[in-house]
């Protein structure tokens, strides 16, 4: 991987268009429409790779992902831009007011201590289309986005209808899957059921091993979770899960959480949490701490809800001071200092959104102080 991103962008790009032929080839015949679609997608994701590597490098350099500028960048502003318009550009889109890419903040899942990049990008409706229609095209800009600004976690599940298929498609045009952490879930009952289902989704997602595989919404979970157990030892998954959405489900999942030591142990754990549904903070976060099991958090914004909420709403004097120019940074903001949180993982199929998600990734983040004050302004 490391050896094509060096490479020319036109060999790049000459490249991934045979390989989406013969990728395409030796899986089900596709139209010539979508072969388009993808290698243009290609060449899109493709030219952020150079960007990306930089966001990379970066991180190597600074594990605790505090923003590292350009050399010779500090301070610096492009000649002929407004110092201000800069400035909120920047924290609009994750870079510097000079333009140089700002690093990702990661976290460890402890029980590794691999990093993983603190914002990804769920799947759930905005990645369910036709990969050749206007949306699935602007899927490939959404992947930019997120690996421009030095993250890596995509969340998916076959509930999601097309989803995983979509972003297996992009990825392998593109020749961007080293670059992607890939989550996903099981969601079926019985043995069987449950590693079929699995393994359509390594084809779907063309790859193996998964990153990390979730049991989706506990269902049939002590089944799952055995099966998980011997496919974490024999690699052919990364890491195992468990999800669920709603606070009804909490009890059910602490008592997950606690029944599971090692070898069988959980690497992660995925639920809600937002400033407006805060249930996780009593039980879920604290015991996550103590048992050192990573937490995934999906509906940040409460489901979408609250964002219309504030949409006309102006942003209080504090989003300065945390580097937030948007209501969708504070709150993402919010869900990210409590210390127990790993990766928050929104989901969106605008690439505009992508960027301004990512942004909340790097930079300051509010104290308990700001917390609450956050908590009421957003009420």
């Amino acid at each position: 991987m490391r050896d094509f991103v060096r490479t020319p962008p036109l060999t790049r790009l000459t490249r991934l268009t045979r390989l989406t032929r013969e990728g395409a080839a030796a899986r089900e015949p596709r139209s010539i429409e979508r072969r388009t679609s993808l290698v243009r997608a290609a060449a899109a994701m493709t030219a952020a790779a150079t960007i990306t590597t930089s966001a990379r490098n970066a991180m190597a350099q600074n594990p605790d992902r505090r923003q590292t500028p350009a050399p010779g960048a500090a301070g610096e502003q492009s000649p002929g831009r407004d110092p201000a318009k800069a400035a909120a550009e920047a924290a609009t889109t994750g870079r510097t007011a000079s333009g140089a890419v700002r690093a990702m903040a990661t976290r460890p899942i402890p029980s590794s201590g691999e990093r993983i990049p603190v914002v990804g990008c769920g799947t759930w409706r905005g990645f369910d289309v036709a990969g050749d229609s206007a949306e699935g095209r602007e899927l490939a800009g959404v992947l930019e986005a997120l690996f421009a600004a030095g993250g890596s976690v995509i969340d998916s599940s076959p509930m999601y209808g097309r989803s995983e298929a979509v972003v297996g498609d992009l990825l392998a045009a593109s020749g961007q899957r080293q670059r992607a952490f890939l989550a996903t879930k099981v969601w079926t009952r019985s043995k069987s059921a449950g590693i079929g289902q699995m393994e359509e989704s390594m084809r779907r997602l063309q790859a193996r091993p998964i990153d990390l595989m979730q049991v989706h919404n506990l269902v049939d979970w002590q089944t799952h979770l055995a099966t998980l157990a011997d496919w974490r030892r024999e690699k052919r998954v990364r890491y195992v899960g468990v999800t669920h959405y709603h606070a009804g489900a909490f009890a059910e999942l602490e008592q997950v959480m606690r029944s599971r030591p090692a070898p069988g142990r959980l690497d992660t754990v995925q639920f809600n949490y937002s400033v407006e549904a805060r249930e996780a903070e009593a039980r879920l976060l604290p015991l996550a701490a103590d048992l050192g099991i990573a937490v995934i958090v999906n509906m940040p914004f409460g489901g979408g809800g609250l964002l219309r909420q504030l949409r006309d709403r102006p942003l209080p004097g504090w989003a300065a001071d945390i580097g937030c120019t948007t209501w969708a940074q504070a709150l993402l903001k919010f869900v990210l200092s409590h210390p127990a949180v790993t990766c928050v993982i929104p989901g969106t199929g605008k690439a505009a959104h992508m960027r301004e998600n990512a942004a909340a990734g790097s930079g300051p983040l509010p104290d308990d102080t700001l917390r609450r004050r956050i908590a009421a302004d957003a009420a």
